[in-house]
């Protein structure tokens, strides 16, 4: 298995306090987020739902320090994010940040222990990176699949892969963008249930952005966007 951090402590994770976001091209400007204010705390689950339009893929960005908030304060495990250069951001996000995303986003190239390489090739690792990256296909399923290519893999085999990808750095938290929005409805479940089982196994905190409402209804809180602004919270956990 790959390190965890769990712990039955509870800490913020995230803190987006008044966040906004604009975009300005040429004479017109938008304003993507409008003030969003946000905490989540370590190991969470957490829904964002919308709407197109609705600033999810620009509010996705700020979390994942793929972007900076034009105003407001955002801080990621306790490093604040506005004033970081890109190589600085860069280095964040490979440490503190795992991406899933819909298309998987593997190279077709590659085996399936050399794409979960990446990131700790991208971190300067080099002492037991390949033993890292079979440790985190075993994780997830694919001991058997390792020296794979993603044309010799299905779907759900593919998104376990990038999963995997995810996990190898220890992130502080895994931000999936629709992962289970190519997949059908039996690998899409099966994806869900292991996500579910690494937030309770290692406290790893979860973040849904989705249009899909059975991924929601896993998550312990869904927020709600409409034209940049928080407009429902529910599900608080118990």
């Amino acid at each position: 298995m790959v390190p965890g951090h769990f712990s039955t402590k509870r800490m913020s994770i995230i803190e987006a306090i008044d966040v906004t976001k604009i975009y300005i091209m040429g004479e017109i400007v938008v304003h993507a987020l409008r003030g969003v204010s946000l905490t989540v705390e370590r190991g969470e689950i957490i829904a964002i739902m919308g709407p197109s339009g609705s600033g999810k893929s620009t509010f996705m960005n700020v979390l994942g320090a793929l972007d900076r908030p034009t105003s407001g304060t955002y801080s990621l495990n306790g490093q604040l994010i506005a004033d970081r250069s890109d190589d600085e951001l860069a280095l964040i996000r490979n440490k503190e940040v795992g991406f899933i995303f819909q298309t998987f986003n593997l190279l077709g190239r590659h085996t399936a222990l050399s794409n979960v390489e990446l990131p700790m090739r991208y971190a300067g690792v080099t002492s037991g990176r390949k033993e890292r990256a079979i440790a985190a296909l075993e994780a997830v399923g694919l001991g058997d699949r390792i020296h794979h290519r993603p044309n010799e893999l299905s779907g759900g085999e593919q998104q376990r892969v990038a999963i995997a990808r995810a996990l190898v750095n220890d992130p502080a938290i895994i931000l999936a963008d629709e992962p289970t929005g190519n997949l059908d409805s039996k690998s899409g479940s099966e994806i869900l249930d292991l996500l579910h089982d690494l937030n309770q196994s290692r406290g790893t905190t979860l973040i849904f952005v989705t249009h899909d409402s059975e991924v929601a209804a896993r998550a312990q809180r869904i927020i709600r966007l409409l034209d940049g602004k928080i407009v429902e919270e529910i599900g608080v956990e118990v």
